[in-house]
């Protein structure tokens, strides 16, 4: 097969892409959704379910942040199929172990080292659909593997109802072990091939670090801020935010709210490939979905005696407003050439993700003096001003020719 052709946005690497991308987002969103039920389950308090709730998810955070790296390289060094298949066999295990775990410590560590494994699953998706589809098309593309991916928070939520939470991360671990039987049949991409055995630096990381590629760099990661913020605290624990916002109606799911957001994010995410395409600017589509997103946190910031159900309608909202997931991922790959392409798009969303700690720790050291209203919201300005000037300040990606290395 000429992989010099440019393939079908409905390609076999792309669902492949698509399915990855939906196993790897059950297992990283599975947390958020059984959080309460499994810490109770070890036999914490509420206190405890909140504040180990909120290490478990940072230990995680920085597993992906080290994976990120580790596979990024791996990507660029020995091509994107290798991380594809050895970033799976790991979070698969990792889940599969958490389904054993008896303390908080065990939990973490677990958590960690699936968060060091679910690293590589996106980056490396979407820079083979990059590689391997027209570049008048790969926004398109990209977007159908996060939209279809993000659906599995969605089958996480259902599952997490069904099942006993030891139970879904058995699921999840098994889910990924079967898709490696679908991983065989996905060929690596001929702009990577064309360079494996040149006299060329690949997955260098020091190289990102350099003047000229390091402004590039940042300003690619601090793109995708808003989303982490969004869900890695506004949605994530809208259970307490509810009840510091005095809801009527009962306490908030988390769960629910999670699963309804990404419903969300993921009908956000196909649209905004095709917003792109049309508008044939990636910018532009990212300043509208920002508008959105400003929108809806004011909105999430102004329900205080609202409605429990207002409050899953204003996740909702946040969710579609964030989905530029997929347009964040493919501008970071598209900045970059072909032998430091899969570093940039593996460790950008999980230096992304990795920065949740970052946020909570702001968070957290603002509500002593602010509340934890306040507090959220001070983080939230913070946050939104520093990715909107990033905004500004990249480059437009659209349409790129992809096929040269950096020098």
């Amino acid at each position: 097969m000429d992989q010099k052709k440019a393939l079908s946005v409905l390609s076999i690497p792309v669902l492949v892409a698509a399915l990855g991308y939906f196993v790897d987002i059950y297992d990283l969103l599975l947390f958020s959704i059984i959080r309460v039920k499994s810490l109770k389950g070890l036999g914490l308090t509420d206190a405890l379910i909140d504040t180990d709730g909120k290490f478990i998810i940072s230990v995680q955070m920085w597993g992906l942040l080290i994976g990120g790296i580790i596979w990024g390289i791996m990507g660029d060094k020995k091509g994107r199929l290798s991380v594809l298949f050895g970033s799976i066999v790991l979070y698969s295990l990792a889940n599969i172990a958490n389904g054993f775990v008896q303390n908080v410590d065990q939990y973490a560590i677990c958590r960690f080292i699936a968060g060091i494994g679910l690293a590589g699953e996106l980056g490396a998706g979407i820079t083979l659909v990059c590689e391997l589809i027209s570049k008048e098309k790969r926004g398109i593309a990209t977007s159908i593997v996060a939209g279809v991916g993000l659906t599995g928070a969605i089958v996480a939520y259902f599952i997490a109802k069904e099942f006993d939470w030891r139970t879904c991360y058995f699921i999840g671990g098994g889910m990924g072990l079967l898709l490696l039987l679908l991983r065989v049949t996905v060929f690596e991409s001929g702009m990577y091939s064309a360079i494996k055995d040149a006299e060329v630096r690949k997955g260098n990381f020091l190289m990102l670090l350099q003047k000229g590629r390091f402004k590039k760099y940042l300003l690619a990661i601090l793109i995708g801020l808003p989303t982490w913020y969004v869900i890695g605290l506004l949605i994530t624990f809208s259970k307490e935010f509810g009840k510091n916002f005095k809801l009527q109606g009962g306490e908030v799911d988390p769960g629910k709210a999670v699963m309804l957001a990404y419903v969300a994010i993921a009908i956000g995410d196909l649209l905004i490939g095709f917003i792109s395409n049309a508008l044939k600017s990636r910018k532009k589509a990212l300043y509208i979905f920002y508008a959105l997103t400003v929108i809806s946190i004011i909105a999430y910031f102004t329900q205080y005696n609202g409605t429990v159900n207002g409050m899953y309608a204003i996740c909702i909202f946040m969710g579609f407003a964030t989905g530029f997931w997929a347009l964040f991922v493919t501008m970071a790959a598209e900045h970059f050439g072909t032998n430091l392409r899969a570093t940039v798009a593996t460790t950008a969303p999980n230096m992304v993700r990795g920065s949740l700690p970052i946020i909570l720790y702001i968070f957290t050291s603002l509500k002593p003096g602010f509340g934890y209203i306040n507090a959220a919201a001070i983080t939230g300005v913070i946050v939104m001003a520093i990715s909107i000037t990033a905004v500004i300040l990249t480059e437009e990606t659209f349409g790129k020719n992809l096929d040269y290395v950096e020098e």
